[in-house]
């Protein structure tokens, strides 16, 4: 079952149910999916890896404006974002903890070699690449540097 089936599945489950945060969160992953099959060069069909990628940028622009409304001290926004996070990660899969994203970190920089802030890079370039979708970049990116650091 694709991403978008999923969604009109839910969808429908929402309608029924009343469900004013699921139907805004899941209208949003809708209009984001038709937006990005139709977007100029694309090919009308999203791969699974392409998917998660929409997914993860919806996240991290609610999760941006959820910090922002925290920061002004606007309950009521923040909560529609929270709202908002929760139904859209439904659809990601599994975020690594970061016990288990530590272990992988290092063996990535036993494998290219890293021993300075200088390797970041190389370390980064591969860790995106295996951890795609399993952990958020920000977070890569605070372990590789503190890890980088103490070594």
């Amino acid at each position: 079952m694709s991403l978008e089936q999923k969604i009109m599945a839910d969808l429908k489950a929402a309608m029924l149910a009343k469900d004013e945060a699921a139907l805004r969160s899941l209208r949003a992953i809708k209009a984001a999916i038709l937006l990005a099959k139709t977007a100029e060069g694309a090919t009308g069909d999203l791969s699974e890896e392409a998917e998660i990628k929409l997914l993860q940028k919806m996240v991290k622009q609610r999760k941006d404006s959820l910090e922002i409304f925290q920061q002004q001290s606007r309950p009521e926004l923040a909560q529609k974002e929270i709202e908002e996070i929760a139904v859209i990660e439904k659809f990601l899969p599994r975020q690594l903890d970061e016990a288990a994203l530590r272990t992988i970190l290092k063996e990535i920089m036993g494998k290219v070699g890293a021993v300075s802030a200088a390797d970041m890079g190389k370390v980064m370039g591969m860790a995106n690449k295996e951890l795609a979708g399993k952990a958020d970049g920000k977070t890569i990116a605070s372990i590789v540097k503190e890890l980088l650091s103490s070594q």
